[in-house]
């Protein structure tokens, strides 16, 4: 396997029955792998509302991004005074790194004995459930992200300072001029849709006007449709959104792109071992423990283009997404300035939460050492 692609070991999914090779390829016809890429989108948060580009055909795919704009200039005098200026623009190449990801479900073959057990219909949905969530958790918390792969939603926003701490009014965090949606318009994006951890729900359903009237909900006879400014938003169940690190992700999900380099595939083994992959320990070995093996892959890669615009041409500064925390965010690194800005005490539980040892007493000392450690 190419040493730059990472595998993702799911959980092993153990069942019983037995089957043979032309019994499990009844069970898996091709059909069942579009099917199933399917299922993968509609289960995974990010795969919904991101861009999907067109498959890849190889390894990476090279996303040209606007980096840089036209100036325009008002030519002062006429005649040979009049000498117009010129201009330029320029792009700059992303990366999408397309990763593998996988799982091996092994069936004791007395199991699938029985032609009434639906083995494949109990598989499926776990499968769909585990690629989703997986996807999910790299790419919005960078949870076992492969190397290649950029940096998180959650941590390009916070580097961006594109965050809200909960105040006391939810309202003014999320809708307000310094709210979570004000954040991502600052950097000349209009958010499109939110993701929220399901504990959200009970606060939007709890928040009140004035009168003691829901804001979000005024009729209780049907169903709430939870959308925010007009955007839809729905509340990841799969297991990977982490409300520790963002109550709600909020932005413009047309600067998620993702493209998928290979649709999942499947392939039945009958002889071979498992291994642990932590220990190198035989957890089956197939042909003793008459077993076979259904082993399921896919491989995709993802971006955030982030074009450069006329409101902010610091890349640094902008950022389509911006994120509803209860706690003050780490962010990957900080400049001078920034250290400068917080107290002692904040900078020292960054430092914390960094795992950096700090042994000046002063302000300044402390600044000093937090950046050589940083630096290191």
């Amino acid at each position: 396997m190419n040493k730059n692609r990472k595998l993702f070991n799911l959980q092993l999914f153990t069942g019983g029955t037995s089957i043979t090779r032309s019994n499990a390829e009844a069970l898996i016809p091709v059909q069942e792998s579009h099917d199933i890429i399917q299922g993968v989108v509609e289960q995974s948060a990010v795969l919904q509302r991101g861009r999907r580009l067109p498959n890849m055909t190889a390894a990476q795919y090279r996303m040209p991004v606007l980096d840089m704009l036209p100036v325009a200039y008002f030519v002062n005098g006429e005649g040979s005074d009049a000498k117009k200026r010129t201009t330029k623009m320029a792009w700059d190449k992303k990366v999408i790194y397309a990763e593998e990801i996988a799982v091996i479900v092994p069936i004791s073959e007395a199991v699938l004995d029985d032609a009434a057990y639906d083995i494949w219909g109990e598989v499926r949905p776990r499968l769909i459930e585990a690629f989703g969530q997986k996807i999910d958790g790299a790419i919005l918390f960078g949870v076992e992200k492969p190397s290649t792969w950029r940096d998180d939603v959650v941590t390009t926003a916070v580097d961006a300072g594109a965050y809200v701490k909960l105040g006391s009014d939810l309202y003014d965090s999320i809708l307000g001029e310094s709210g979570v949606i004000a954040k991502v318009e600052e950097s000349s994006y209009f958010v499109n849709g939110h993701m929220a951890d399901i504990t959200m729900r009970a606060k939007l359903r709890g928040l009140k006007d004035t009168t003691g009237q829901p804001v979000f909900k005024s009729d209780m006879q049907s169903g709430t449709s939870y959308t925010l400014d007009g955007s839809p938003m729905n509340f990841p169940r799969n297991g990977a959104f982490d409300k520790s690190k963002a109550l709600m992700i909020s932005g413009d999900f047309s600067q998620l792109a993702y493209s998928i380099r290979q649709d999942i595939t499947f392939k039945i083994f009958d002889q071979g071992v498992i291994q642990n992959p932590a220990t190198g320990e035989i957890e089956y070995n197939l042909m003793q423990n008459d077993m076979v093996a259904l082993r399921a892959v896919m491989r995709l890669g993802w971006e955030i283009p982030n074009p450069i615009n006329a409101m902010v041409p610091d890349k640094t500064k902008r950022c389509p997404f911006a994120i509803l925390t209860t706690t003050e965010p780490v962010k990957s690194s900080y400049t001078s300035e920034e250290l400068n800005a917080l107290t002692v005490d904040q900078i020292k539980a960054i430092a914390v939460a960094k795992g950096y040892t700090i042994t000046k007493t002063t302000k300044a000392e402390i600044i000093a050492e937090f950046l050589s450690l940083q630096g290191a």
